[in-house]
């Protein structure tokens, strides 16, 4: 185990000093872009302006025959588009695969100034995370990048749910997490072929109860999952994501989804289609409702201590925390939506 007197040391000479705290970014969405397409990067400028994260997707949902031109896709992105506040990230290729050391070495190379997060696929543990972190150094220092570039990992493993918590605390190059849920799906061997959401096979029923028929409630297949990786992601400082809902067709099912997973403390989900892009918008940004309520507790308690009653209801310490996470967020959100500003009265 590192010392904690080196945690926060560059683990290469000229690599630059790790964040202690992430930077403060809106990151309700990461919208997953296939870069090896011309159409789809030709889309990428006007994109920035309406999502929070631009990622560009290098392994699962590209061809094996077009790994390398998404790659090179991704760079010529990257090149061309100013994305102002709007994160720019690349999943790259799983590390026992042969492209992930030319995914790293060559964005890097070429734009790693521009690029804020690395997304690393199916994470098992620490040893995976201190892999990454020696080589982004390494690379950071050889071609002068002047922040350090951050890393996500994907939980979609039974051994990476098992070791999320020593995970989270790897490096000070962490960002945060996501869930994984089809290939999680398979490596815990459930029988399901969804990805993401529920499945009407996993329910609860009603004990019964004679001439009325048995109320049934279906139950969520990730509730356990997401929590684990919400509480080892908060107790680190990190950011816990929502993965993908793999049916675009199902508006409803995906918004229920996301805000289960918002409620539960996600900053946010992935978004494959557009159709999508508004939903985590509308689900990872406080109600207006809420957040008026919240600066009402604020106000009445400023320094957090004490007591009040606000409509009859005891507000303390407690709730003046809950509150505070509330405004913070939506400050953060009305910093890029004028609509939402004016909404929060922020």
């Amino acid at each position: 185990m590192k010392l904690a007197r080196n945690f926060y040391r560059p683990l290469a000479i000229g690599a630059p000093e790790p964040y202690r705290e992430l930077p403060v970014r809106l990151e309700r969405m990461i919208h997953f872009v296939p870069p090896h397409i011309e159409k789809v990067r030709a889309k990428v400028p006007d994109l920035a302006r309406d999502v929070d994260v631009v990622l560009g997707n290098l392994e699962d949902a590209i061809p094996l025959d077009a790994k390398e031109a998404a790659r090179e896709g991704f760079i010529a992105l990257a090149k061309a588009t100013d994305f102002g506040q709007t994160g720019l990230w690349t999943r790259i290729n799983a590390l026992n695969s042969p492209w992930v050391l030319d995914d790293l070495t060559r964005i890097v190379a070429e734009v790693g100034n521009k690029l804020d997060v690395v997304m690393a696929p199916k994470i098992e543990g620490p040893w995976d995370i201190h892999y990454l972190d020696q080589l982004l150094a390494q690379l950071e220092a050889k071609h002068q990048v002047c922040k350090p570039i951050l890393i996500h990992a994907i939980l979609e493993t039974a051994e990476g749910v098992k070791n999320v918590e020593a995970i989270a605390a790897a490096s000070p190059r962490m960002h945060g997490m996501s869930l994984g849920p089809a290939d999680l799906a398979a490596s815990r061997a459930m029988k399901t072929t969804r990805v993401g959401g529920g499945h009407p096979d996993y329910k609860v029923v009603a004990d019964p109860v004679e001439g009325q028929p048995r109320a049934i409630a279906q139950q969520d297949l990730w509730h356990y999952t997401i929590a684990k990786m919400v509480d080892a992601c908060a107790a680190n400082g990190l950011k816990a994501f929502y993965g993908p809902f793999g049916d675009f067709s199902d508006a409803e099912a995906c918004e229920a989804q996301f805000r289960n997973a918002f409620l539960l403390g996600c900053a946010g989900a992935w978004t494959l289609h557009p159709s999508q892009i508004g939903i985590a918008k509308k689900v990872y940004s406080p109600d207006v409702a809420e957040v008026k309520f919240a600066k009402r507790i604020l106000e009445a308690m400023p320094d957090g201590s004490g007591a009040v009653m606000l409509d009859g209801k005891m507000q303390d310490d407690a709730t003046w925390k809950q509150a505070k996470v509330i405004v913070d967020l939506a400050r953060i959100v009305a910093a890029k939506d004028p609509e939402l500003a004016k909404a929060y009265d922020l």
